[in-house]
């Protein structure tokens, strides 16, 4: 049996860890001096943000959430003050203002991937929280001069937290998101090649394929994510997050041509021609050897001595099939965005001027998935306001506080993965309470409330702390344990030692994050296949949105990154093992990019006539695709591709790029009528031939 990950983690910690604890304990050192020095209010906030902080050390990311978590508390405290302005005389409503406020952040919070910003909107809600129910919590004092000076403390601590980790951060032993983002750029590369090389091989199977293909997509989200962030990192930065935005597009590019092909030769081995099998061949052995390259350069020239090995192949082609034609094409186009993700990779580390800027891989918004946490983390809040109007105790504080911060911060993870965080939190709220209470409260009450003694006794249970923190699979015990522990023991200036105070504070952080793991587990968005369908309803939608953009490739590459993840989130979390979910949404990926090569193809034929047809075409293509996800065969689309090429002849005599098309729409229509069939098989169902769609009536 395995030993637990925490025992090596604290008996036997790497180099990394101990430098990341010994960072953390300086920061949050740093910020209790400062509050403490400024005499601010409440100093063990400022700890608090600093622990936050340490969730991604790298320098950028901590500037990028240092801003985004000064920026939400300003947010958020203006809102507690308009709140205050004009419901001081009404508490219920100005709770009911709050509750939606938290509600309405951690709705907008859904919308978007990256951490730091998911930060900022917990960070408004907590904040505008801490404002009105301080103030409410004493109510006999209240002024407008107090209310202003609540919110200006609460700010004050969390940005005097936030500038203190940023300083460390950069300053000792400084860790940046440059060099995370060329590891992570190389792994995403040969991951990559290795997929290339599975799809072409005959011999892949399916389950193969599809781990290479998670492996990716999850790697060019985080990479996507972390983009953002190293344009902090100097005058190299902005450049940097271009590059690695345009290679994640590419690499979406590189996911989509190779399907093609290798769907292909799969699926109709018949009309693989020996010549299109030595094409196949040379792509895998030059993709074997690119991965394999020491050096940039090296996979920089084998990627165009590919390429002309390819040019060469189909300049002696004689008497081949369109589709075989048109696939030759495809792979020198998958060649090129080959090529362009290797520059790309160059120019994390030497400035390239000449790459084009790339859609960054976005966030697919779902209103639905928005109203679910919306609710549920108001519910969680509303939860604690109903359980304080009824105690008033200091207890209630604390549930309407962290757990709804929690909420917010751990929304965007599977019920499954939000489980098994939720529990290990719990585990290190757990220890962190009598840590806080015999130890930290026990040997303070004895000090003179110096702040040489304070750090003195409160280094080793951060130290300890810290050090999960630096694991992934440990890092919910150390935050567990980190947040309650400071929350408890409440260093600062005049530090009163209530053991009643202290119990009651413990007692409300468990109780909070036991019922906030409950809330999750009764208020979940609908089964996945439902939530399937609606991904693969939005790719459909953005098919028949192509032409609307100058840059369509970018664009839908960038909005179809962070969809398949989804998707093959939810095909894993089901268990089946047959992926065709997934599979669906690969295909819409695959058709998109094929019908933006059309576009490309019939430059010099179009005329009102074929442009009218087009967009005929491009609605019976989102048809189909959505019929052939329910297991249906639309014979409208044969029809429309039909009429389409017929008109494009009627406009210029057939020569090879008409050659190409009519092979093109020969792949497309085998590709839905297989994805008909693998539906209709995956729901227990023989294949149906739909209606009339909306397109023969256009």
């Amino acid at each position: 049996m395995p030993p637990h990950p925490l025992l090596p983690q604290l008996l036997m910690p790497g180099r990394y860890a101990l430098i990341f604890a010994i960072k953390g304990v300086i920061s949050m050192a740093l910020a209790l001096l400062v509050s403490m020095f400024l005499q601010l209010d409440r100093p063990y906030w400022a700890v608090v943000s600093a622990v936050f902080l340490q969730l991604r050390p790298e320098s950028g990311l901590v500037i990028e959430k240092a801003l985004c978590q000064i920026a939400g508390s300003v947010i958020g405290g203006g809102f507690g003050i308009l709140v205050l302005a004009f419901l001081t005389p009404y508490p219920l409503l100005a709770l009911g203002f709050l509750t939606l406020w938290v509600g309405l952040n951690s709705a907008a919070s859904s919308m978007v991937h990256n951490n730091n910003y998911i930060y900022a909107f917990a960070m408004a809600g907590m904040t505008a929280g801490l404002v009105v129910i301080l103030v409410m919590a004493d109510a006999s004092t209240t002024s407008s001069q107090s209310v202003f000076a609540i919110a200006q403390a609460r700010i004050s601590e969390i940005a005097t937290g936030s500038v203190c980790a940023m300083l460390v951060s950069r300053l000792l032993w400084p860790v940046t998101v440059k060099d995370g983002l060329r590891v992570n750029a190389r792994m995403v590369i040969n991951k990559t090649l290795e997929y290339l090389t599975l799809e072409l091989e005959p011999g892949s199977s399916h389950e193969q394929r599809h781990q290479h293909a998670d492996e990716i997509l999850e790697n060019l989200v985080a990479l996507n994510d972390d983009s953002s962030a190293v344009t902090y990192e100097g005058p190299e930065g902005p450049g940097r997050s271009r590059a690695a935005n345009l290679l994640c597009n590419r690499v979406m590019s590189l996911l989509a041509v190779t399907q093609i092909m290798g769907r292909f030769h799969r699926n109709h081995e018949n009309l693989v021609s020996p010549a299109f099998s030595e094409v196949l061949s040379q792509m895998r052995r030059y993709f074997r050897e690119i991965a394999e390259a020491n050096s940039y350069e090296e996979g920089y020239r084998l990627a165009h001595a590919l390429r002309r090995s390819l040019l060469d192949q189909r300049a002696g082609y004689t008497n081949e099939s369109a589709i075989v034609t048109r696939l030759t094409k495809t792979a020198l186009e998958l060649v090129g965005d080959l090529v362009v993700v290797l520059r790309a990779y160059n120019a994390l580390e030497s400035r390239d001027r000449t790459l084009l800027k790339a859609s960054k891989l976005e966030t697919h918004r779902d209103p639905l998935v928005a109203l679910i946490n919306g609710f549920r983390t108001a519910m969680m809040f509303m939860i604690g306001a109903v359980i304080w109007v009824q105690t008033a105790s200091a207890a209630a504080l604390m549930i309407m506080i962290m757990p709804v911060v929690f909420s917010v911060m751990f929304a965007r993870f599977s019920l499954a993965a939000l489980t098994l965080i939720m529990r290990r939190v719990l585990v290190g709220a757990t220890v962190a309470i009598p840590v806080a209470l015999f130890f930290g409260l026990g040997l303070l009450s004895q000090s003179s409330g110096d702040f040489e003694l304070l750090v003195l006794i409160l280094a080793g249970p951060y130290f300890i702390g810290l050090l999960a923190l630096a694991s992934r699979p440990t890092l919910p015990y150390g935050l567990g344990f980190c947040i309650p522990f400071t929350l408890i023991t409440q260093p600062s200036n005049s530090m009163t030692f209530d053991a009643e105070n202290a119990v009651n504070i413990a007692l409300g952080l468990f109780v909070g994050l036991s019922i906030l793991y409950w809330v999750f587990k009764l208020i979940t968005p609908p089964d996945s296949r439902f939530m399937q369908r609606r991904l693969l309803t939005s790719t459909a939608r953005d098919l028949t949105a192509i032409d609307d953009h100058e840059r369509p490739e970018s664009w839908f590459n960038g909005r179809m990154g962070e969809r398949l993840l989804r998707l093959a989130n939810y095909d894993q979390s089901s268990g089946r093992s047959d992926r065709y979910m997934t599979d669906l949404g690969f295909t819409g990926l695959n058709i998109g990019h094929l019908s933006i090569r059309l576009r490309k193809l019939i430059q010099d034929h179009r005329s009102p006539a074929v442009d009218a047809l087009l967009q005929e075409w491009q609605q019976a293509l989102a048809d189909t695709y959505l019929m052939s996800s329910r297991g249906e065969v639309n014979p409208v689309f044969r029809e429309a591709s039909a009429r389409l090429l017929q008109a494009i002849h009627a406009y210029r005599e057939p020569d090879q790029k008409t050659v190409i098309i009519e092979g093109m729409f020969e792949r497309l229509a085998l590709t839905f009528e297989r994805t008909a069939r693998t539906a209709a098989e995956a729901i227990g169902e023989s294949p149906r031939h739909g209606g009339v769609g909306r397109s023969q009536s256009a």
